[in-house]
């Protein structure tokens, strides 16, 4: 069977994404979307998504995001970002759009080459002495360090990702350094690739709320430089948590081509 796919990127976060509408593809079949992300035997991609038929009158589409291991996962900031700009490549949508994932419904705009894409709200962070958790669609530790450029960011991440409390189900550990003012830098290491990525946009949806929530900075718009590029997070802060929260970036189509099994 022949099937065309196309590759995207954001902010150096890469994925194979297809056109499955007419439900080619069966979402069981992991094996293939490993072999699929696979840098030396595959394609090559730090996930796969497919895009899909909405489940309601209200969305556009749905999406389906699995990791580089084959395995569904949970939100892809980055990710969404990209299946929004490949929406409206395929004529599905215009400049905005409304579609659910995994973690549920979800907005976005697309605006002068960048998509703006509603997270989901935060109503919980957890603080304690040298790191900060919370959820933002996928679970993140973020801590701060020094010379984040020369951090071991491979070895340390993998400890922490395996070991207590995350275990088995693991979390992202995010490596974050302040530049200034609200503008802060951050490398990932990302559970279900395995390895540092160059781009996360729940780990940076979640730096920016880190960083507001422990006063390093007041502002509600913050910058986050990855190894793949700039992001940027808005939001606003009640009494509640943090609310109206947009990870905003750019989305670009790599290639396009057709792969047989």
């Amino acid at each position: 069977m022949t099937l065309t796919f196309y590759k995207y990127q954001g902010t150096g976060n890469d994925f194979v994404i297809i056109d499955n509408r007419e439900s080619i593809l069966s979402k069981n079949n992991t094996k293939l979307f490993a072999r699929l992300c696979d840098r030396k035997f595959g394609i090559g991609a730090d996930g796969l998504m497919l895009l899909e038929l909405p489940q309601n009158n209200e969305d556009d589409f749905t999406m389906v995001y699995f990791n580089a291991d084959g395995n569904e996962s949970s939100m892809c900031g980055n990710g969404g970002r990209c299946l929004v700009a490949f929406a409206a490549f395929l004529g599905v949508i215009r400049n905005r759009a409304t579609f659910t994932a995994i973690d549920g419904k979800h907005h976005a705009e697309i605006k002068n080459g960048l998509v703006y894409l509603q997270m989901q709200d935060v109503l919980e962070i957890e603080k304690y002495d040298d790191h900060l958790f919370l959820d933002t669609g996928s679970p993140h530790h973020v801590t701060m360090v020094d010379g984040l450029s020369e951090y071991d960011v491979e070895n340390v991440g993998r400890r922490i990702r395996n070991g207590a409390p995350y275990f088995e189900a693991g979390s992202n550990v995010n490596f974050v350094e302040k530049r200034n003012g609200s503008s802060f830098a951050v490398r990932t290491y990302e559970r279900g690739v395995e390895d540092e990525t160059l781009s996360c946009g729940t780990g940076v949806t979640a730096v920016a709320l880190s960083m507001h929530a422990t006063k390093l900075t007041d502002k509600e718009a913050v910058s986050v430089q990855t190894q793949g590029g700039e992001l940027k997070v808005t939001f606003k802060k009640t009494e509640n948590g943090y609310e109206d929260i947009f990870l905003i970036g750019p989305a670009e189509q790599v290639f396009k081509g057709e792969f047989s099994w």
